[in-house]
């Protein structure tokens, strides 16, 4: 039987893809072959595999030494013990090839290579491999050698885009971050007819993660929260745990088992059915259910109930009332009918269900690992976005974007899951691509805010201006001009860019963006303290303690907006005033603390399991 065998390889001058332009050579152990330019590849000991003829696959090369990968040719005697699936391919190829002379170069640059393969994970050669830095114009192409590699080098640390495309196939893009490290940066890109790609999110995808796959990581229990895994400033820390409690609000409304919505039925028609048919089960079910898609529980509890007691084997059924109980805030019966239902019959959903009562009843480990298991039996987007959002909520950041990852794979066209992944890395202090994951998230539906809301916020406590995210935020006022945070957040990322340079032009256009988002909503008290901080710049303190003034309106337990003005007061000569001013600034931020400190205290931390190492609190 085939199978795989890899060894080292030296090579005696010449270039990589001379030396390995016969792709089929013969890879028989202490063989050499011979590269087009006169080059040559002599194999050495082959781990995994006897003496014999094989194909060869590919090289990773290091200076004059490499690794040879070969598939070994059929045998009835001989069986190999381990076995690449589709993406070994990937993996084994990574050969470097000529950058083009258009490439801008750069003598501390960093490199990008990788493999293109296609869906059966073969090595597809040839195809255009596209390079576009962020927020530059133009871009770069070269194109993959005989076993699918490609390679930039000598490039600028930034972000960039990264797509293939051959024959009317096309990869999905890729945001790769290009850091000042010594190691080049591997991105594998797999060619696919990204227009088949369904626009149900819910759609499988055969990417998605399989539990051979198995995550490397166990929760093994919770502790009280700890700074550990957190931002350098407590403004950072703090809008990463407010975003990934909001990433909980971008779960789907879908109710799964259940039958369908009832669409156009009316109440009073489902009504009328009910009471010529009292003792019908179809005639109860479906006003219960009515009654549970518009989130009126308590109504529909007593249908479904009557229901289930004339059909109590109606699976549907029973899963809507587990759902009205659980929305009704019965946990107890939510929890017991749950149960219930998976003593027959393993099911994603219930796990999934049963994951959202343990959360809500204050047991994050039981609710973890139901959300685990719901992935394994269905690796569906709900149950992957589940996941992700309890392994963020409790701190788990590392892991969280682990299953964010996964599921934006396997869904490349869920902008929830981009969403989720982006706030997950941005829990990580991972700025630059979290940012490019929001923007991606922005792309695939323009008119969506929730992406832009969350670029907004990062953006403001990101240590330095994001990549993409001012265009995207400009592109949100364009989509919804009247929205109030859509003007506020561009115009933070305008200033923001500013702190860099001292263009007045810029200052007035973010002034102009927030006038208009405080006339939208008079009751955005950060616009009006933005206004406030431009006044105060230009030292019109009068002007500025309007402003704050009015900020404090808007918003009473605006902290800052009580500071700012204790100083402006100062600034003009009124100390009681300013002494005032900070002193319900300091009580404030006390009280606020506290209310964070409580709020700690609730939602637990996960102790994570690493191989090999002890349970400790996860850490990005």
């Amino acid at each position: 039987m085939g199978g795989w065998g890899q060894g080292s390889v030296r090579f005696d001058g010449g270039s990589v893809d001379g030396a390995v332009s016969l792709v089929e050579a013969a890879c028989t152990i202490g063989s050499s072959f011979p590269g087009a330019d006169g080059s040559r590849a002599r194999i050495g000991a082959v781990r995994h595999m006897k003496k014999r003829p094989c194909t060869f696959s590919g090289i990773r090369k290091s200076n004059s030494i490499g690794t040879v990968f070969c598939k070994l040719s059929p045998s009835s005697g001989a069986r190999i013990g381990w076995r690449f699936r589709g993406i070994l391919a990937v993996i084994a190829a990574l050969m470097i090839v000529s950058m083009p002379a258009t490439v801008a170069q750069h003598s501390d640059g960093v490199a990008i290579q990788g493999v293109v393969v296609n869906s059966d994970g073969k090595p597809v050669d040839n195809a255009v491999v596209r390079l576009e830095q962020k927020d530059v114009s133009g871009a770069v192409e070269t194109k993959t050698n005989a076993a699918g590699g490609f390679a930039f080098s000598d490039i600028r640390p930034g972000s960039y885009l990264l797509s293939a495309e051959r024959s009317g196939l096309r990869s999905h893009v890729a945001a790769v971050i290009a850091s000042s490290q010594r190691e080049p940066q591997k991105v594998d890109l797999v060619l696919g007819d990204t227009g088949s790609v369904p626009s149900d999110s819910n759609a499988f995808s055969s990417s998605s993660m399989t539990f051979a796959d198995n995550p490397n990581f166990t929760v093994a229990g919770v502790t009280d929260w700890t700074a550990a895994g957190g931002h350098g400033s407590d403004s950072s820390l703090r809008t990463s745990e407010v975003l990934a409690s909001e990433t909980l609000t971008l779960k789907a409304n879908g109710l799964g088992h259940g039958a369908a919505a009832a669409g156009n039925e009316s109440e009073s028609g489902l009504r009328a059915e009910l009471a010529s048919a009292p003792g019908s089960f179809e005639a109860n079910h479906r006003l219960g259910e009515f009654y549970l898609r518009g989130g009126r529980y308590r109504e529909s509890i007593p249908l479904l109930q009557n229901a289930d007691r004339i059909d109590p084997a109606n699976r549907d059924n029973a899963y809507d009332l587990a759902l009205a109980y659980e929305g009704s805030g019965d946990l107890l019966h939510a929890r017991e009918r749950v149960h219930e239902l998976l003593m027959h019959q393993e099911d994603a959903d219930l796990h999934r269900l049963a994951g959202e009562i343990d959360e809500k009843s204050g047991d994050p480990l039981a609710a973890v690992h139901e959300y685990e298991q719901a992935v394994r039996l269905d690796p569906s987007e709900q149950n992957y976005f589940g996941w992700g959002s309890e392994l963020l909520l409790h701190r788990a950041v590392w892991q969280a974007q682990e299953v964010f990852r996964k599921g934006a794979e396997a869904y490349p066209k869920s902008a929830r899951m981009l969403t989720g992944l982006g706030t997950a890395l941005f829990a990580g202090a991972r700025y630059d691509e979290a940012a490019l994951r929001l923007c991606s998230a922005s792309d695939l539906n323009p008119a969506d805010p929730e992406p832009y809301l969350f670029m907004g916020r990062i953006q403001i406590v990101a240590p330095n201006p994001l990549a993409c995210v001012e265009q995207k935020l400009a592109r949100f006022v364009q989509e919804q001009p009247g929205n109030s945070l859509a003007n506020y957040f561009y115009a933070m990322a305008i200033l923001k860019r500013q702190q860099q340079s001292t263009d007045k032009q810029t200052v007035q256009e973010a002034e102009r963006l927030l006038t208009k988002a405080v006339t939208i909503d008079n009751k955005c008290g950060d616009g009006f303290l933005q206004l406030g901080n431009l006044s105060a710049s230009e030292r019109n303190f009068e002007k500025a303690i309007d402003f704050y003034r009015k900020a404090i309106e808007a918003d009473p337990q605006l902290g800052e907006a009580h500071y700012r003005m204790g100083v402006a007061y100062d600034r003009i000569g009124e100390p009681a005033k300013a002494k005032e001013e900070f002193r319900l600034h300091d009580e404030i931020k006390e009280q606020q603390a506290e209310a964070v400190e409580r709020q700690r205290r609730e939602v637990k931390q996960f102790l994570v399991v690493l191989p090999e190492q002890p349970a400790h609190p996860s850490v990005p």
